[in-house]
């Protein structure tokens, strides 16, 4: 007989990890052993990389990561028009799933980490282009990581965006078991490939109860217009049962941590444009209205500022617009789901869950 089902698998400890680490009580988030708020803004991408791929064999060095990663941008720019028309998609994920999914699957842990991660960034810059129609940026080797993502979307990256940039891939690149992590390691645990295995995540991450909604974030913000109009608009969106996007997560009862600091990125990238400032203190104010009210009106819920609030005022701050944004999540979030992989297939286990069948039994066939 089954054990009783736990709905979502929620509470449920499927791995040991040294990856990550999520405390929703005290809304604190561990990277590599890193408190978020350590290494967002002061460690580059490459750098998050070397920590999260530590158990690799062979793994490297910061420098010789930057290296890898940039010479791997190049080749993978150079698979482009060998994709058909996987980047023309409609939708960011669609064009990442075809596009990633073309990549070969043969090669050592580092090489799938390195190739998986710096084609993840040139397929989705290229996509990024094409569907604004304009023709795909090539990327720079001998830049970092985040500087060359910004690049190849938007031309020469400007300093104080491509720091923002590298802040907010560092911030998402892992967050404990979610559900795109967790898919990851599923096919992971079959012997499956790492290209296999990211792909899916990829197809998890699209769900939009996965995937959030950064961009309905940036629609609120702009539908609510001003400080004056920000109470009401909250006050009516509740009283007709609506959710306030960028607000309440499954796992944190206080601030998200990542929240805390896309804020800091938030605010200094705004400074440099006057109409993103301007949005970024509408957002403040909007985000002090938004708690105060959950507050009163859904009292015990600990409904908290999420990361998909701050997330929209840092990618918007690039000059990207929202149907970009978790195909740029997905950028961050492919250190991580390697690195999960190759965790995973040092375990050579296979996950098999168990179910329990709620149905009927003893039908029979009426001839």
């Amino acid at each position: 007989m089954a054990q009783s089902s736990t709905s979502g698998l929620d509470g449920v400890v499927v791995a040991d990890t040294t990856l990550s680490e999520v405390d929703g009580e005290r809304g604190r988030l561990i990277i590599a052993g890193h408190d978020v708020e350590v290494i967002a803004g002061r460690s580059s991408f490459e750098e998050l990389c070397r920590d999260l791929w530590a158990a690799i064999p062979g793994a490297t060095s910061a420098p010789e990561l930057r290296r890898a990663l940039g010479q791997q941008r190049v080749w993978a720019f150079e698979q482009i028009g060998t994709l058909g028309r996987a980047l023309h998609a409609a939708d960011g994920m669609d064009a990442l799933r075809g596009s990633l999914g073309q990549l070969p699957s043969r090669g050592s842990e580092w090489e799938l980490a390195v190739r998986l991660t710096a084609a993840t960034a040139v397929f989705a810059g290229a996509w990024w282009r094409l569907r604004e129609g304009l023709a795909p940026l090539p990327p720079d080797p001998a830049a970092g990581h985040a500087e060359d993502l910004v690049s190849m979307l938007r031309g020469k990256a400007t300093a104080h965006r491509a720091a923002g940039l590298e802040a907010y891939l560092v911030t998402v690149s892992d967050h404990g078991m979610n559900a795109s992590t967790f898919t990851a390691r599923v096919i992971a645990s079959t012997g499956s490939d790492a290209v296999s295995a990211i792909v899916g995540a990829i197809g998890a991450l699209k769900g939009p109860l996965h995937g959030g909604a950064p961009g309905p974030v940036l629609d609120m913000l702009l539908e609510i217009k001003s400080t004056a109009n920000a109470e009401p608009w909250v006050r009516n969106e509740l009283a007709a049962g609506r959710r306030i996007m960028g607000f309440g997560h499954r796992v944190y009862k206080v601030r998200d941590p990542r929240a805390e600091v896309l804020s800091a990125v938030a605010e200094e990238m705004g400074g440099a444009v006057l109409h993103d400032k301007a949005l970024f203190d509408l957002a403040r104010e909007v985000e002090r209205t938004v708690l105060r009210v959950l507050d009163e009106v859904k009292p015990g819920r600990g409904l908290k500022t999420n990361v998909e609030f701050y997330t929209a005022l840092v990618l918007q701050s690039l000059g990207l617009k929202p149907a970009s944004f978790v195909a740029l999540f997905a950028c961050g979030r492919c250190a991580g789901w390697a690195a999960h992989v190759i965790e995973q297939h040092a375990e050579d286990h296979l996950i098999r869950p168990m179910s329990e069948y709620v149905g009927p039994r003893g039908l029979t066939v009426e001839r």
